[in-house]
């Protein structure tokens, strides 16, 4: 079958090498400049910084056998890191057991890695579908060309982009559209934070207690990572949709006010940059591991999927969706 998968995150990076396997003809459309979704690296004069994603953990066997994988191809590494609480400054142990994994030499590597060999379309934004007999047309905007283009026809298309984007092209399309329209996910402000001299500081992350920041990390803890101080603070879910229209020179006020009031630090960045994720995390998500109408030949995935685990939101709630999805079509 001729498969279009939206989206370039690892949900839809999964689902394509899956479908590509089962023999299929995948072309995969991501309007970004590039793939990994949220789990993306930030590059500046400093290094980079992983903004989005900054870990992942491995509960299923099905995911611990594809992190085996990813080991052994050098992909990704353990992150033995020192993870606190913080209050006012004020440092408490942490007691947690699961193996933190992180991709090298940044969070965007995997993405990148499981592109080579997929028919990926960068900056290139699907913005309708329209059914063909039983195939489908996808209109296809580029910032290149004022108009949009029509590329298939297609058997089957996959969606793997957040629920608000999805519930767009769905419409009327799928037996399932009304429950991707309930789903919500939640905005995250991000500040990423570079020094000139060491912070000193006894932790290399910190979920953050009554404050503006929920998760503070020492990027340049991570192994490969290129040398420095560099932070990066993600802020709560609750102050993000608070202040979800601020501009970003208020929000990196505010946040970096956050980031010294909970570290107890004084020295100030030479590099201060924020980014607002509009859709981070599922406040309420859907207890499948991903949605197909077999009839429409039309299926959504991703990391707002519950997926067999406690909760969503996480690596391999996407990784564990996107496969799913891609066995569903056979």
């Amino acid at each position: 079958m001729q498969v279009a998968i939206i989206g370039a995150g690892l949900a839809g990076l999964t689902a394509a090498r899956q479908c590509q396997a089962q023999g299929h003809h995948v072309t995969v459309y991501e309007k970004s400049r590039g793939v990994s979704g949220r789990m993306s690296t930030r590059q500046t004069e400093l290094g980079g910084f992983d903004h989005g994603a900054q870990y992942f953990t491995a509960s299923s066997d099905r995911f611990k056998k594809e992190v085996a994988d990813w080991l052994k191809l050098e992909w990704v590494v353990p992150w033995e890191s020192k993870l606190v609480k913080l209050d006012h400054s004020a440092v408490s142990a942490v007691t947690n057991e699961n193996k933190r994994y992180v991709p090298v030499p940044g969070m965007s590597s995997l993405g990148k890695q499981l592109a080579h060999g997929v028919d990926v379309r960068l900056e290139q934004q699907v913005v309708a579908l329209e059914a063909h007999g039983e195939q489908w047309i996808l209109s296809v905007k580029t910032d290149e060309v004022p108009v949009a283009a029509s590329a298939g026809p297609f058997d089957a298309v996959i969606m793997a982009i957040p629920p608000e984007q999805a519930s767009v092209l769905l419409k009327a399309h799928a037996s399932f559209s009304h429950q991707v329209a309930d789903v919500r996910l939640q905005p995250c402000w991000v500040l990423m934070l570079g020094f000139q001299h060491p912070l000193n500081l006894d932790y290399d992350g910190a979920w953050v207690a009554n404050s503006r920041l929920g998760w503070i990390a020492r990027d340049t803890s991570k192994p490969d990572h290129r040398a420095g101080e560099r932070w990066v603070c993600h802020a709560t879910a609750a102050w993000s949709v608070e202040h979800l229209e601020d501009d970003h020179e208020r929000a990196k006020e505010k946040l970096s006010k956050a980031f010294h009031e909970a570290t107890g630090s004084p020295i100030q960045a030479i590099h201060a940059v924020t980014h607002r994720w509009l859709f981070a995390q599922a406040d309420k998500p859907l207890p499948e591991s991903h949605l197909w109408d077999s009839k429409a030949k039309i299926g959504v995935c991703g990391d707002w999927f519950a997926s067999g685990l406690e909760g969503a939101g996480r690596v391999e709630n996407a990784f564990l969706s996107g496969l799913a999805m891609a066995q569903s079509i056979g």
